[in-house]
């Protein structure tokens, strides 16, 4: 194996683990919480309801995409308001996400994780590399 694939497969691991936590966090919201009990929530911390659809459709389906590799450079992008999001509104809980009310010292890593892979892409490894919005998107954040 040369240095090229053997980063390829770092960022794709690295991909496919935010995915899973997105995908997870995205479920847990639906299948847990409720859509109505999310909703409510982020409605009583001051958010819009439509925030909440927003980061549960983006959390379930830029989850998946991440995970199989599409348009990987776009689902990262648009995560990282959702974990940003997450870790200013934890921040007056403490850094230790393990904290009363939870930390920001999580969301905040999440959001470098999602914005070093839009920077970097899906790897070339373990991706579909399916990319069928290429064609209609900016150079700079195509797959």
């Amino acid at each position: 194996m040369n240095k090229t694939n053997i980063q390829s497969i770092g960022v794709s691991l690295l991909r496919i683990h935010f995915g899973i936590i997105l995908l997870a966090h995205g479920w847990l919201k639906v299948y847990v919480f409720s859509i109505a009990g999310t909703v409510g929530y982020f409605s009583s911390i001051g958010l819009p309801s439509i925030v909440a659809y927003l980061v549960i459709f983006g959390e379930l389906v830029g989850g998946l995409a991440l995970i199989l590799g599409i348009q990987t450079r776009l689902a990262a992008t648009l995560a990282v308001p959702i974990v940003f999001g997450a870790a200013v509104m934890n921040s007056g809980n403490g850094w230790l996400h393990s904290a009363s009310g939870g930390g920001w010292e999580y969301a905040a890593s999440l959001t470098v994780i999602a914005i070093s892979l839009a920077f970097t892409g899906s790897g070339q490894n373990l991706s579909l590399n399916m990319n069928p919005l290429n064609r209609f998107m900016p150079s700079v954040i195509q797959d």
